[in-house]
């Protein structure tokens, strides 16, 4: 499984156009038992990386399918960092309890972490993949489900896939209408999947979760469907792994089912007086997360997506609203059984270069122009201050403030004898680091320039020959920023600088100090 970072497009639907083959009649009501193994770990085998979030991904399928998908704690099993013997182990002593199930069974198996062609890596273990298709498939189950998040996991679907076709869905109320095996991968057999850091966590289980607790809810009757979470995660996997330096990422199936009906994953009413609602608006995608901004990844629902409305556990979440150019964020807190409307409004605007060092994952750099005025304390060639003003351009990106300045300015001096003149023209190049804070955002910063200064002359009315002067200066100094929305800015700075240049009659140049402040506009296009 390899990593780089994020956000969604394209497949379609079907999780099975053919999900299901009408077959059988549907057997008398009987009680659904649902069973579920979530397998995750970070470490891989030889010289692989660390993965950071596979074990986080089963712990979020865990969360979900215990609190809506009628799964019962004491039959879901949750192996972290742990290796293959322990996952026969689980599989075998779940499989003991089917058998003795008074009705029909629902088998689910989850996989996130390393793996080839031929085997998962869980650790300095090897569970070959046509070993874990067969204890699938032999499970005494009426439907066994095997999802795998991992490099190449579409080897398990290679011998039979299906045509893209217009979505449905497989509903049983409490009958498993549907006999056989579904294997659901993240990955085509020859792709890597991918993680995310501004997901926290891989692609594929991102928005199959997403999926499961609403957003996937194409039918808007409250219940999420094998073919509707499946659609729904195949496509915003693609669209997302489209924007990533290792490129799309599809998702892939294998079915091999008897029967009619559909098979519901998740009721997003959940248990009564301990789920709660959010809606979020249109025209942006939205990432919802644990109390604050740096807890866990909760659900997505992106900006192409119909349903709008997410089931939760009460509680504080921090919601990022992601535009074309800024961030929206904020906190929101819902009661058990309340429906809370995410709105805008509410939330604090973050805009162009602010959001490029905040890592939105919308813009990786912003630039513009940038011009006004600028004021410098006298040096040994004048008695009054250079006052003038400066055009420019601005970088920002994550890394760095960068920028290059042109500047003038004229100072001078008078006495009895003699007036004087002096132009000064210079280049500079900037570079800093920009620290956000709630109102403004900070930037200490260094510079290095360029230029001439151009003096002249006038004795009692009498003009003498004009002198242009080469120097150099160098300066440290501090910026700060406010937006005022639209891309525009107001910036004020002040710094220190050092002037080297020769004067007449001197052995060598001389270095000048003075103070600088300016004051201007800016604009990231």
């Amino acid at each position: 499984m390899s990593r780089p970072p994020p956000t969604g497009a394209a497949l379609a639907g079907a999780l099975l156009a053919a999900l299901v083959q009408l077959a059988a009649a549907r057997p008398a009501a009987a009680e659904i038992e649902r069973f579920a193994v979530l397998i995750g770990n970070n470490a891989g085998q030889g010289d692989e990386p660390d993965l950071r979030y596979a074990e986080s991904d089963a712990e979020r399928m865990s969360e979900v399918l215990l609190d809506l998908g009628g799964f019962r704690g004491e039959n879901v099993v949750l192996l972290r960092g742990r290796g293959s013997p322990d996952a026969r182990r689980a599989l075998a002593d779940l499989e003991r309890r089917i058998a003795a199930a008074a009705g029909d069974a629902l088998l689910l198996v989850y996989y996130s972490g390393h793996a080839d062609a031929t085997a998962l890596h869980l650790g300095g273990d090897r569970l070959v993949l046509d070993e874990l298709e067969r204890l699938v498939r032999g499970s005494a189950a009426r439907v066994r489900l095997l999802l795998v998040d991992s490099c190449r996991s579409g080897a398990l679907t290679r011998r039979k896939g299906g045509q893209l076709t217009r979505g449905f869905s497989i509903d049983l109320d409490e009958v498993l209408a549907a006999q056989g095996v579904i294997v659901l991968t993240s990955s085509s057999a020859t792709e890597d999947a991918q993680e995310s850091d501004e997901l926290r966590g891989s692609f594929f289980t991102h928005y199959l979760v997403s999926g499961l607790m609403g957003a996937a809810d194409l039918g808007a009757d409250g219940v999420v469907t094998l073919a509707e979470a499946y659609r729904y995660a195949y496509e915003s996997t693609l669209r997302a792994s489209s924007r990533t330096i290792a490129g799309v990422q599809h998702a892939t199936f294998h079915y091999d089912l008897s029967g009619q009906g559909e098979l519901p994953l998740t009721r997003l009413g959940g248990l009564p007086g301990q789920r709660a609602w959010i809606r979020f608006p249109r025209e942006r995608s939205y990432l919802l997360l644990r109390d604050d901004a740096a807890g866990a990844v909760v659900a997505e629902v992106g900006l192409r997506d119909a349903r709008r409305r997410i089931s939760v556990r009460p509680g504080r979440y921090f919601v990022r609203g992601r535009g074309r150019d800024h961030l929206l964020e904020g906190t929101v807190r819902v009661a058990a059984g309340e429906e809370r409307a995410v709105v805008d409004a509410e939330l604090r605007r973050i805009a162009f270069a602010r959001l490029v060092r905040k890592g939105g994952g919308v813009l990786d750099r912003a630039h513009g122009p940038e011009a006004g005025a600028r004021a410098r304390s006298a040096l040994d060639n004048a008695d009054r201050a250079c006052l003038g003003g400066f055009a420019g351009y601005a970088l920002q990106i994550p890394a760095a403030a960068l920028g290059g300045r042109l500047g003038w300015c004229r100072s001078g001096y008078d006495n009895d004898a003699i007036e004087s003149s002096v132009d000064e023209i210079d280049l500079e190049l900037r570079a800093g680091k920009a620290l956000d804070l709630p109102l403004v955002t900070v930037t200490p910063l260094i510079s290095l320039g360029g230029g001439i200064f151009r003096q002249r002359f006038d004795t009692r009315g009498q003009a003498l020959a004009a002198r242009t002067t080469a120097m150099g200066h160098v300066a440290a100094g501090l910026a700060v920023s406010a937006e005022l929305g639209g891309g525009l800015y107001a910036v004020l700075e002040a710094a220190a600088e050092t002037y080297f240049f020769r004067q007449d009659g001197a052995a060598g140049p001389t270095a000048d100090f003075a103070v600088a402040i300016s004051a201007g506009l800016g604009w990231f296009l």
